[in-house]
């Protein structure tokens, strides 16, 4: 039946059809279709009397079948509406469901029931159920993630999660909305904002916040969201470790220059441990480690600091997709992550489009390279004199994360950066000699033979205060078979070298005091290391005052989310 409808329409002149059906374009339901050429299936959507509909289909299936499926959908459906009337009479001609006519249309003809759904599904083309008509939207521009943080706080900013596909940000609409409420105990919503991104203020304390978001591309507007925050917004912690050093970043820095972050952020699979609230922290107050009021703190901090290349530590998977990542985007940061083998968090590297570009990425697994990369055969050898520091080596998850950047515009200056977190026991000063020197001899690999000529810049948390072999190693180019850390482990694990270092390093930001500071330590432990030949420091940002770090005893606190300090400075080409 529905093959003899649609020949019998076929046989009309398009003068007709555009006289029977034109009058039906002006105003229709929409049917949206999702087809991406590399997947098998493509999904339909649309609503029908009430009822939303989603078909999964073969990209490569006859259109007359999906047609037909529809069809029968809709005579089951008034079936059953039929038989739950109890009233209804079994010999009532009503009864009998009629076939309706679904067929598509597209430019003033219809759609071939042998046309694979991949060619017949067009944007612009026109569904017909019967009398109703829908306009198909092919790949419209839809958020597929839109969600608000939990915690919301006066003077942080807001920055929603918000995944898009078949759009971009740059034509996407945005509004935020501030809850009034109104002497009838009725809300009234007041625009406060048109950004990606809104800062409420002291005056939006106690205020719940509203986003509607409206995906787009170059050519059109996708279904609008709207989003409602669970909680209100509620008061800041006050003054923060770093609100004394945003002055000295309040610009993006020009061509000429580069300003670089390091910062251990405190993975919150560490911050929420009954240890870490108990020993580590039984400082800090409770509310101050969740992950939601630190996540405010430090996209705050790291926004204010307008850095072109931001390495991170400690960065849990969730945080860098959920928090870090759209926040940084939308201040024109690019982000990649390195997990740890078997661990919850990893490394993360950020820089500023406008200035740098991915070349490429070459992140490896320190003890796995050791084992099976030729070029660390010297090491292993010497290792393997002793079991049980080189099982040891070997079961750490240790990651080195490799990201070589060029400047926009600029062939001539690649930049290999380098950040990674060495292991942290304070007696493991062995093992950290042994995972430096495999990252040094692997980042040797990659500036010499996948990118000759660049120049390196190595970001960290290496756990090693000054003195101790690493750095040694960093910053003076060898150290002996006699350094003390070789013992650092016991007679059981000691097993000198003498490594020698095959770049020429110095410390960006000096030795400070303390980069990590705890109840029962402080202590210099992070580094930003540069090569002096390519790079010269233009300012070092100062740290926090003591008395800001120990305004709430030690770090972290509610005014700092992390035991650890930041490292920025500005590092000028030469």
């Amino acid at each position: 039946m529905l093959r003899n409808c649609v020949a019998r329409f076929h046989r009309l002149s398009p003068w007709v059809h555009r006289t029977l059906f034109g009058r039906y374009y002006t105003k229709m339901d929409i049917a949206v279709v999702r087809s991406v050429p590399s997947e098998p299936k493509l999904t339909i959507s649309f609503t029908l009397d009430g009822s939303h509909k989603h078909m999964l289909r073969d990209q490569h299936e006859d259109l007359g079948k999906v047609l037909a499926r529809i069809s029968n959908g809709i005579i089951k459906s008034k079936g059953k509406a039929k038989k739950s009337k109890k009233n209804q009479r079994d010999d009532d001609p009503n009864n009998s469901a009629v076939e309706p006519i679904v067929r598509l249309h597209h430019n003033g003809d219809y759609v071939a029931n042998e046309v694979p759904n991949i060619d017949a599904w067009q944007d612009g083309a026109v569904l017909h159920i019967g009398e109703v008509r829908y306009r198909v939207e092919r790949n419209p521009p839809v958020f597929t993630i839109a969600e608000l943080p939990l915690t919301l706080m006066a003077g942080f900013p807001i920055c929603p999660k918000l995944e898009i596909e078949f759009g971009d940000f740059q034509h996407c609409t945005f509004g935020w909305y501030k809850q009034q409420s109104l002497a009838n105990d009725k809300d009234r919503w007041v625009e406060a904002g048109t950004e990606r991104v809104f800062t409420p203020s002291n005056a939006d304390i106690g205020l719940k916040v509203k986003f509607k978001c409206t995906p787009g591309n170059a050519t059109k507007l996708g279904t609008p969201k709207e989003l409602m925050s669970n909680n209100s917004i509620e008061a800041g912690p006050g003054a923060c470790t770093f609100d004394n050093r945003h002055p000295y970043t309040q610009k993006v820095t020009d061509d000429s220059t580069l300003r670089v972050v390091s910062y251990n952020i405190l993975a919150d699979t560490y911050a929420q441990t009954d240890f870490s609230k108990t020993v580590l922290y039984p400082y800090c107050a409770p509310y101050a480690l969740g992950i939601d009021y630190r996540q405010n703190l430090i996209k705050k901090e790291l926004v204010g600091y307008n850095a072109d290349i931001i390495c991170l530590q400690e960065v849990d998977k969730g945080v860098f997709n959920d928090s870090l990542s759209p926040a940084l985007d939308f201040f024109g940061m690019q982000g990649v992550f390195r997990i740890k083998e078997k661990q919850h968090e990893g490394l993360a590297t950020y820089f500023r489009k406008s200035k740098v570009e991915l070349l490429s990425q070459h992140d490896i697994p320190l003890s796995e390279a050791l084992k099976n990369d030729s070029v660390h055969l010297a090491v292993l050898d010497s290792l393997s004199k002793n079991t049980t520091l080189s099982e040891k080596v070997m079961q750490r998850s240790t990651t080195l994360q490799v990201t070589v950047l060029q400047p926009v515009g600029s062939a001539s200056k690649p930049i290999c950066v380098a950040n990674t977190h060495l292991y942290w026991h304070p007696k493991g000063g062995n093992i950290r000699l042994i995972q430096i020197a495999v990252a040094l001899q692997h980042l040797k690999q990659v500036v010499s033979v996948e990118h000759p000529g660049a120049s390196l810049l190595f970001f960290g948390d290496f756990n090693s205060i000054p003195g101790s072999g690493v750095l040694q190693l960093l910053t003076e180019g060898c150290v002996s078979a006699t350094h003390p850390d070789w013992s650092s482990g016991g007679p059981e694990e000691h097993c000198p070298m003498e490594l020698l270092n095959p770049f020429k390093l110095q410390s960006a930001c000096g030795e400070p005091l303390y980069t990590n500071y705890v109840g029962g330590f402080q202590g210099c432990l992070d580094y930003i290391l540069m090569e002096p030949d390519v790079l010269a420091v233009d300012q070092v940002i100062p740290m926090p005052s003591h008395e800001e770090v120990t305004t709430h005893y030690a770090l972290p606190s509610v005014s700092h989310p992390s035991d650890h300090v930041a490292l920025i400075c500005d590092l000028k080409w030469k």
